[in-house]
């Protein structure tokens, strides 16, 4: 029962409702056994040795302090003065001090006697001695366990009791091993026996084993004796142990191997209520500290953190450290040893077993004869903790037995695989039914078992009454399953019928909670008037010093007048965490503005990128128009648009046609394409308003020319919104110059040189792959500008408007003029030119250098001043 009082003005808390029987003792469950060594001249002294380490094994690593033990040594008696058997440790109970003196008198096994015992084999007197010993007291409770070692076979042939000649003797050895064996089963004695070497009679160990008793101290195949054998005596340890581990239904984890100094770890499972750590030394001179699994140095004797520790063996080539209630987990042993005592490995392993408490509901919780009841259980353990990781319950088998007044026990199975009444498969909550049977006057006893490798279970009853047949008052109780934080409260509900003439009350009590609990149900009583039906909502306050982890427990409600028989009971599956930080409590919150902040930054994130979008003005394409006929085209490229302003010029050169150029922000008689937020085109001519933009309507500029607009955005970034420089460049010669190309520029009028007039049908050539970027001319494939030096540089800066000749001026233009114009011109001429007078034509069309006054092109002929 784990009940806390209530604080002051709350109402006080009633004893449980179900009789508690008197508590089975504490530990794991005692065990009655002997061990029976083999000394016969067949064994060598370093067989004799590990054979008094395994003895020591089991001596030591027993589990129980109520348990009791005795070593027995045998061969044979072939002379006057021998005895078969050797008793070197009375049955002694395994306690601190009984452990103490099993470690010391077992190594009398390592020293023949020749004198008292003879070197034959005999099974029949092993057997004897060891029955006779378990036998003395009459405890029939009690498990009784022969385990016995040997690495040979029946052998009484020069003993003289068992006949007059070797075939008489040996034909009564065999009728005389049965007849040992017959009475170890009528005693209820098991027979353990484990064999090594190749000289073993198999036959005789399994006839061992099958003619003692078969009973074991589980309904599990491997609680069944059964003889066991290992190649030689370098694996009598391990095997003697797991054969002992197997017989007393214990658990055993094997650990590390290492010589000293070193740290050897073995884990002990949270399963486990009982274990010994044992330690293989073989040598007594080897020291062992222990550690537990938060890295605490353990005592040898007493008590630490909830747990109890026994040190035995220390002396001695084995020695164990019994743990009381371990904590589980990873368990180190540091083991150390003087010079010259560290050639051999020292081996830990642990031995432990679950002696798991019941926690069981029974609904009703007062059947009625006849009547089919479920049964639901629950395991703790001895700590309080509640299983719940079917992993740790492997192989598990729960059954149940309900008995009481008038009717014989009727036994049924429960399980845990969500097939009806079990409610949720591998939970860890065992489900199955009974019917109360018809012949059933009053009391109710239900027992549970539980049979596992290593668990064990208390057999604590349950106790009940068989209800009335139309009963005064029936109940029901509902509770939530939840998670909770110290000082919140978990809901519940009572339902109640009152079927009688008078008030009933009803009280709700608390049992079987984990250590540590606080818990308060609130109201604790609850008075239903005759002959009316009452739901009444309780809280259970989980206290603020309860500790983290599953409540568990049950809430029964009981009847205030017969407080001994529980009308209905549920377990509590509440689960205590540490109440979470701020961050863990407003991390909802937090996630939805987070998650509202990337919604509004992605908005906005779209809404920049779609005025962006509406401000580049990257594909738009200028037409320039004069009388409706086309002089050039200028097509806007990426980057050229700065917050949607694109400017331009209109260009002519002496004896050339208008030609369309990008502009610098601000310059002289620059004219600017302005795209709004909205998506609207307008155009401000130079010195003009913002006017609107229709699609390939003309907009007037000066000198009699006009400008369309068209807007080819969308066709421009299918190829992410850039002009592909790379098909520009057209009429490149194998030279790598650049030359005119004749079906794009009919009329030769390329004055860059370019190559590329695609676009430009009246062969004003003004775009291609001299891409005007941060100022530069860029030709494609990375060539510097073609023309001299002077050329060069000045296409760097703006170049003054032409001057027409002054009257009388010889040459006509002047040389700075001639340059701008030259700079301008005199690339890619075609072939349809003249050779001007700085030299001829150049292949490709291409012709004269710096004095190239003849600006010929096909098409062009002289400069006409009235064009």
């Amino acid at each position: 029962m784990a009940l806390t009082s209530a604080p002051p003005g709350a109402p006080a808390l009633a004893p449980t409702a179900v009789s508690a029987p008197s508590a089975p003792p504490e530990g794991a469950d005692p065990v009655d056994f002997a061990i029976v060594v083999d000394q016969s001249d067949s064994l060598s002294d370093e067989d004799l040795a590990r054979e008094v380490e395994a003895a020591s094994l089991l001596a030591q690593g027993e589990i129980s302090e109520r348990s009791r033990a005795t070593v027995i040594g045998f061969g044979s008696s072939e002379k006057p003065g021998q005895s078969p058997v050797r008793e070197v440790c009375p049955l002694t109970v395994a306690d601190a001090a009984g452990r103490q003196r099993l470690s010391d008198c077992v190594q009398q096994l390592g020293r023949r006697d020749q004198a008292r015992v003879g070197p034959g084999t005999d099974f029949p007197a092993a057997v004897r001695q060891a029955v006779t010993r378990l036998t003395e007291r009459d405890e029939p409770a009690t498990p009784k366990v022969v385990f016995l070692l040997t690495d040979g076979r029946l052998d009484v042939e020069d003993s003289p009791e068992y006949g007059t000649d070797r075939e008489s003797r040996k034909a009564n050895g065999v009728k005389r091993l049965a007849d040992e064996l017959a009475r170890a089963r009528r005693e209820n004695v098991q027979i353990w026996p484990l064999g090594f070497g190749t000289g073993i009679d198999r036959a005789a160990l399994t006839a061992m084993a099958e003619g003692g008793y078969r009973g074991g101290c589980a309904d599990r195949p491997s609680a069944t004796p059964r003889m066991r054998v290992v190649a030689d005596s370098t694996g009598i340890d391990k095997a003697f142990q797991e054969t002992f581990a197997a017989a007393r239904c214990a658990g055993i984890t094997p650990g590390d191997s290492k010589r000293p100094p070193a740290d050897l770890y073995v884990t002990i499972p949270p399963i486990a209520t009982d274990g010994s750590i044992t330690v293989s030394k073989h040598d007594p001179k080897v020291t062992v500290t222990y550690y537990d699994p938060r890295g605490r140095k353990v005592p040898t004797s007493g008590t630490f953190d909830g747990s109890g520790f026994e040190l035995s063996g220390r002396d001695g080539p084995v020695e164990a450290l019994r743990v009381s209630n371990p904590l589980p987990g990873r368990w180190r042993a540091r083991v150390e040893a003087p010079e010259g005592h560290r050639s051999r490995e020292v081996a830990v392993r642990a031995i432990w077993q679950g002696r798991l408490r019941s926690s069981v509901v029974l609904d009703p919780a007062s059947p009625r004869p006849g009547e089919r009841a479920v049964v639901e259980v629950r395991m703790q353990t001895r700590r309080g903790v509640y299983i719940t990781d079917p992993a740790l319950l492997t192989g598990i088998k729960v059954t149940g037995q309900l008995a009481g007044d008038g009717f014989d026990p009727v036994g049924f199975a429960l399980a845990d695989d969500g097939r009806a009444p079990d409610r949720t498969a591998s939970d860890v909550r065992f489900t199955g039914t009974v019917t109360v049977p018809a012949g059933a006057t009053g009391a109710l006893r239900l027992t549970t078992r539980m049979e596992a490798p290593g668990v064990t279970s208390d057999l604590r009853p349950l106790n009940a009454r068989t209800g009335e047949r139309t009963p005064a008052v029936v109940a029901g109780l509902t509770v939530d399953r939840t998670t909770v934080h110290p000082g919140d409260t978990v809901r519940g509900t009572l339902s109640v019928t009152n079927n009688d003439s008078a008030p009933r009350t009803l009280r709700l009590t608390l049992a079987d909670q984990a250590p540590g609990t606080e818990l308060r149900v609130d109201p604790a009583t609850v008075t239903v008037p005759p002959g009316s039906r009452r739901e009444t909502p309780f809280t259970l306050t989980v206290g603020a010093g309860t500790a983290l982890g599953e409540i568990g427990g049950k809430i029964t409600a009981v009847d205030a007048g017969d407080p001994d028989r529980p009308l209905t009971e549920a377990f509590l599956v509440v689960r205590v965490e540490e109440r979470p930080g701020w961050p863990e409590r407003w991390w909802p919150a937090l996630a939805a503005g987070g998650a509202a902040v990337l919604l509004l930054g992605a908005f906005a994130a779209l809404r920049l990128r779609a005025v962006r979008a509406r401000l580049d003005l990257t594909g738009v394409e200028l037409e320039l128009l004069r009388d409706g006929h086309t002089l050039d085209r200028l097509t806007v490229r990426h980057g050229q648009s700065a917050r949607g302003r694109f400017p331009f010029t209109v260009e002519q050169g002496l004896g050339t046609a208008p030609t369309l150029q990008r502009g610098r922000p601000g310059a002289h008689g620059a004219h600017e394409l302005i795209a709004t937020r909205g998506g609207e085109l307008r155009l401000r001519p130079h010195g003009g308003p913002e006017l609107p933009v229709r699609g390939g309507a003309a907009t007037g500029l000066d000198d009699a020319l006009d400008v369309a607009v068209h807007d080819r955005r969308s066709a421009g970034r299918a190829h992410g919104g850039r002009t592909d420089a790379s098909r520009t460049d057209r009429g490149r010669t194998d030279g790598g110059r650049l030359r005119g190309d004749r079906e794009t520029d009919p009329y030769g009028t390329d004055p860059y040189a370019t190559g590329d007039d695609r676009t430009d049908r009246y062969g004003t050539g003004t775009r291609g792959a001299g891409d005007h970027r941060a100022g530069e001319w860029h030709r494609p494939g990375g060539g510097a500008p073609r023309g001299s030096w002077r050329d060069r540089l000045r296409r760097g800066r703006t170049a003054p408007p032409p001057r027409r000749p002054a009257d009388g001026d010889p040459g006509g233009w002047s040389r700075d003029d001639r340059d701008h114009r030259d700079g301008r011109g005199r690339q890619g001429r075609r072939d349809g030119g003249t050779d001007g007078p700085g030299g001829p034509r150049g292949p490709g069309g291409e012709g004269g250098t710096d004095g190239g006054h003849g600006d010929r092109r096909a098409g062009a002929g002289s400069w006409d001043p009235n064009f």
